[in-house]
């Protein structure tokens, strides 16, 4: 049966047809940069080997297990506060099984402990549930979660303090690399003082407040 219509039967034309000739020019070499994967629950996460209160040097870093290490050893290491400043409370760096076990430690080793989290956007944290957003779910009265007033002139850093002594600062956020002080009362006291100054201005958001209901 024949069909005007049909197309050309393929066979018909036993030549091979002349693709157009394509001009390619490499662009050169290129970094990719591709998102870091996600370290799974059950790895190990190691503290840098430091001593708060006694450790004397900075600590630069510019690889995320670096700051991690950092900011667990800190974490684990503090005895009375705890106060991270931070634009989204990092997935990368506090959304770990590591942390949230060390800051639980922390919390409820005495009722006088405190840890107070100050963040430009909470919205990102909440649509991760973040660990230390559902941590504060249950210890409530010790972890508070706040937002920085949109007309405070913060400056744009991120850091964690711990007691008066220790410091993990970012001056870029956008970027991992910064550094960590174990022994810095000085340095640790300026943050402090602009952390709280913050604070005092600083919201209950309408998103973490239905996240905590």
């Amino acid at each position: 049966m024949n069909d005007d219509n049909a197309p050309p039967d393929a066979t018909d034309n036993h030549e091979p047809q002349e693709l157009p000739v394509i001009e390619f020019q490499s662009p050169g070499r290129f970094a990719v940069h591709n998102p870091e994967p996600v370290m799974a629950d059950n790895e190990r996460a190691e503290p840098a080997p430091f001593v708060l209160g006694e450790h004397l040097p900075l600590e630069r870093f510019n690889q995320p297990v670096e700051a991690r290490a950092h900011a667990l050893a800190l974490l684990q290491q503090a005895q009375r506060s705890l106060c991270i400043y931070s634009a989204d409370l990092e997935p990368w760096l506090y959304h770990r099984a590591s942390v949230q076990d060390a800051c639980t430690r922390f919390l409820l080793a005495n009722s006088k402990n405190r840890l107070r989290i100050l963040l430009r956007d909470v919205s990102p944290a909440v649509k991760a549930g973040h660990r230390l957003l559902s941590l504060s779910r249950r210890l409530s009265s010790n972890l508070q979660i706040r937002k920085l007033h949109p007309d405070y002139p913060g400056e744009d850093i991120a850091f964690l303090l711990a007691d008066d002594r220790g410091l993990l600062l970012r001056p870029e956020p956008e970027q991992i690399a910064g550094y960590a002080l174990y022994q810095d009362p000085a340095r640790v006291r300026l943050r402090q003082a602009q952390f709280d100054q913050a604070w005092q201005t600083s919201l209950t958001d309408p998103d973490l407040r239905s996240f905590l209901l």
